[in-house]
């Protein structure tokens, strides 16, 4: 029994140390994994003509919701969805009950106003009464005029009704009545990469192009440049002012703009060796650091053919005189380690 025993606790250790060892060997089999064969290019800028080609959508360049600031039925709606409205055209006109009752009293203010400054050229009245008949005047003709311009609402510049959501005799609640876009002129508002951003200046031209208009360019100017950049994009915004005289051009169209923002040093790769991750629109590269893989997420610029322009993220993570991955990147994961190959 004892030396059934002993075997037993011979074979269970002896177990254990080959489980052990096999561990021990998986573990070093991992540490030491071969590391992955590539081919590198040692990056250099090169000097560029810079045209930037971005995408965006095109808005009126005015938008006027018409939205009286007083509540009521509305008694007519003088256009309908298309109507090409003139400046100072009438749109709607809302219930006058509450401004035939201000220009009632604001009658019967100016008669006692009146009599009152009547009084106090005589005298009878001290000049207390007067500045507090006058303020009462006063303050009626502003109601009288704001409640106006609320009952009968005008256009404020040419444009198109774009939206009616009441028809004649309905209770406004404060949802816009119609919406006027003005489309002669448009804007529309670009995204620029913050690389860019010395280079952008107001007034600058730039030409807009719509996959609907092939053979045509459509020139615009640069009217703001914004003076903040984005945090989590590295971009900034710029307005466009589009004169649209023909009006073949649309609010709502999908277009893209060529900005030439003149030469420019520049980082140009392969583009094949320009990864995307996979679900997104992120690219990145990899590099070489002392035998290790180092991604860097990039953006795209200019692309030249079968090169395009590169830009890191975050600034310092790709420069001149970096080995850039161009054959083998596929395989790699960040900090893998490499062998270059020539």
């Amino acid at each position: 029994m004892n030396n059934l025993f002993k075997a037993t606790v011979i074979m269970l250790a002896a177990t254990v140390l080959t489980a052990c060892g096999g561990q021990k060997k998986e573990q070093q089999t991992e540490i030491e994994k071969a590391p992955e064969k590539v081919k590198v290019q040692t990056l250099q800028t090169e000097r560029i003509a810079k045209s930037l080609e971005l995408s965006t959508t095109l808005e009126g360049y005015e938008t006027m919701n018409v939205s009286p600031s007083i509540t009521g039925h509305i008694e007519h709606i003088y256009v309908e969805v298309g109507s090409r409205v003139a400046a100072g055209q009438m749109l709607v006109r809302m219930d006058q009950t509450q401004l035939n009752t201000t220009r009632i009293n604001l009658n019967s203010t100016k008669v006692e106003l009146d009599r009152v400054e009547a009084l106090k050229a005589s005298g009878s009245v001290s000049q207390q009464v007067y500045d507090q008949t006058k303020a009462g005047y006063d303050q009626l003709v502003e109601t009288e005029k704001f409640q106006s311009q609320n009952t009968f609402v005008r256009a404020k510049f040419s444009g198109v009704i774009s939206a009616k959501n009441f028809e004649d005799g309905e209770m406004y609640t404060g949802a816009p009545i119609l919406t006027l876009t003005q489309i002669n002129r448009l804007k529309a508002i670009i995204n620029i990469p913050e690389t860019y951003y010395p280079m952008v200046q107001k007034g600058m031209k730039i030409d807009i192009r719509s996959d609907i208009y092939p053979d045509e360019v459509f020139p615009a100017t640069i009217e703001i440049v914004y003076p903040t950049i984005d945090r989590a994009s590295h971009t900034f915004q710029a307005k466009l002012n589009i004169p649209n005289a023909k009006e073949k051009i649309r609010p709502g169209m999908y277009v893209k703009t060529d900005l030439a923002v003149g030469e420019v040093d520049a980082i140009v790769v392969p583009y094949q060796c320009v990864l995307k991750l996979t679900g997104s629109n992120d690219r990145y590269v990899f590099t070489n650091k002392n035998g290790v893989a180092h991604r860097v997420p990039v953006l795209l610029g200019q692309r030249f053919d079968d090169r395009i322009e590169i830009m890191p993220i975050t600034e310092g993570d790709l420069k001149e005189g970096d080995e850039l991955v161009v054959t083998g990147q596929a395989r790699l994961v960040d900090k893998c380690k490499l062998e270059i190959i020539k």
